[in-house]
């Protein structure tokens, strides 16, 4: 190539400018300061652990603390004082036990400081997206702290023969329910969903992720002071599928968030047993831009919905959907938010954006984008490790022009990438939105709340905000929260949320006439009598 040709060759489009970095303020506390032995011997005591593990700490790789591990048999002995346990529990008064869950809300504000240090240390994620865990733990405890004794009251029905037939619906605790825990949310996850089952009188295992088990620790130390006796709550630790398939074998009930993989074998066991379980599971979630948002909301929420706790969040969305007249005023401002936003790993507030959980999650992101831009797709904005910050850091990152077999295009990632997409009519949007496996959560801006709330209602998935990413119905703990699909079976918050940990009971009295022939009625004449009897109970309306 001559000087001539190459000075008129095309330059190669510009890498799109590194993310800026937070810096520690001063007098900012460190692992050191958090995690002291004193602290990590206070949190262990009374885990039932014959092993010895670690874990370790995203914003650097390096060791936490030293921590007890269970094996198969540790899990059986940790069921047995649980179950030994349930039945003075279960024995107090549903007011006592939620009176235990308002003194926890308490605690845990009191004392936030605390935690959040440690969710910081052990996710790696950033201190405003650790607060998030915070605001679930304490909306959760104070909904079942107020509603529980509501929840499980018994409930009158209308018995076969009105007046004659009393009956009550009673709500049994199921006994002793195993949790298994991720490390994305190590506090909601494990503390948030255990708090129905308490108020209910069940008794809880629970097998949080090892690499963030000081967090469910210190919630176990929280609970305790507020009241719950400590045999109540066992926590065990180790290896997912070491210890987790034993979880099972001894639960009454199984509560499970993770993989739709590990979700798929947990309900497998589940059914072997006859119990009960409930899972949530993995996303591919869709946000959808309409011709009439409010842009420069809609891209300030698409931050929030795509890179909060490094997009490592089941319902963190991973589809953009922008209507085609809007798409380019949409993605100048939603790219110049996602560039501006700040990678941090001080334990204070300031930093966008927090590190990566551990290697295997870098691993995947680099290979969805670096697969993906080989293929074709543009790099709007990140589309780059970070180790100059921590080990696992990577930059928030917008694709445009992906397409499959891309594997982003349909894998969940898990972490900060989002694939842009162009659409024509609103018809296509939810077409496409909807041409998934997966259905946990949705998003859908406009400015006409009543178009959004229409076309939420065809989406194909447990929950669907408008005008929000995902906090809005995570946050509304009285409202189910869940997935359709392969996104999982059941659901946490509201009603359900409880009484899945219960056992119903239908008592029945019959009064004064029995359900058969009485008073020298033949078999013709009490058939005939019901006849009569059904007939009007239809007529009265009865249900």
């Amino acid at each position: 190539m001559t000087d001539s040709q190459a000075s008129a060759a095309p330059a190669a489009p510009a890498a799109p400018r590194a993310n800026p970095t937070a810096a520690a303020p001063a007098g900012a506390r460190t692992a050191a300061d958090v995690v002291t032995p004193e602290v990590v011997a206070q949190l262990v005591r009374g885990v039932v652990g014959s092993g010895r593990t670690v874990n370790h700490s995203p914003f650097t790789g390096e060791k936490l603390a030293d921590l007890p591990e269970s094996t198969p048999a540790d899990v059986a002995e940790a069921f047995r004082r649980a179950r030994a346990a349930q039945p003075a529990w279960a024995a107090i008064p549903a007011r006592a036990r939620a009176a235990v869950l308002l003194r926890f809300h308490d605690l845990v504000l009191e004392r936030q400081a605390e935690i959040l240090d440690l969710i910081q240390l052990e996710t790696g994620k950033a201190r405003l997206h650790a607060h998030e865990e915070v605001q679930e733990v304490a909306l959760t405890a104070r909904h079942y702290g107020r509603k529980a004794p509501a929840y499980l009251a018994p409930k009158r029905h209308t018995g076969a023969i009105p007046v004659l037939t009393r009956v009550a619906e009673l709500r049994r605790p199921k006994g002793v329910v195993g949790l298994i825990a991720p490390w994305n949310y190590p506090l909601a996850l494990s503390a948030a969903d255990s708090l129905p089952a308490f108020a209910a009188g069940n008794s809880v295992v629970i097998k949080p992720d090892t690499e963030t088990a000081l967090t469910a620790l210190w919630a176990r130390d929280l609970l305790i002071e507020a009241g719950l006796p400590e045999a109540v709550l066992q926590i065990v630790l180790g290896e997912g599928p070491v210890i987790g398939p034993a979880v099972v074998e001894h639960a009454d009930y199984v509560s499970f968030t993770g993989s739709t993989a590990t979700g798929r074998d947990v309900a497998q066991r589940a059914a072997a047993r006859l119990i009960g379980v409930s899972l949530e599971l993995g996303g591919k979630n869709p946000m959808l831009v309409l011709a009439d948002a409010d842009l420069d909301k809609a891209a300030e929420g698409a931050v929030r919905a795509c890179f909060a706790s490094a997009g490592q969040l089941c319902e963190s969305v991973e589809r953009l959907y922008v209507h085609e007249s809007v798409a380019d005023a949409f993605l100048e401002r939603f790219t110049a938010r996602t560039r501006a936003l700040p990678l941090g790993t001080a334990l204070a507030y300031g930093a966008g954006m927090g590190s990566l959980a551990g290697a295997r999650q870098l691993d995947a992101v680099v290979r969805h984008v670096d697969e993906a831009v080989g293929k074709g797709a543009k790099v709007l904005a990140g589309g780059r490790a970070r180790p100059d910050v921590g080990p696992y850091f990577y930059e928030p990152t917008i694709l445009d022009g992906v397409e499959a077999p891309m594997a982003v295009c349909e894998e969940e990632t898990f972490g900060p990438v989002v694939s842009i997409y162009r659409f024509r009519d609103e018809e296509e949007a939810i077409e496409r939105a909807n041409a998934t496996p997966y259905g946990l959560n949705a998003s859908v801006w406009t400015r006409d709340g009543r178009r959004g709330r229409s076309i939420a209602a065809r989406l194909d998935s447990g929950t669907v905000n408008v005008n929000e990413g995902y906090a809005a119905a995570y946050g509304s703990v009285r409202a189910p929260l869940g997935g359709m699909k392969d996104s999982g079976l059941g659901r946490r918050h509201g009603s359900e949320g409880i009484l899945k940990y219960t056992e119903a009971q239908t008592v029945a009295q019959q009064r004064l006439l029995p359900l058969g022939p009485a008073f020298g009625m033949d078999d013709e004449k009490y058939a005939a009598f019901m006849n009569l009897s059904l007939k009007a109970m239809k007529a009265l309306r009865l249900r």
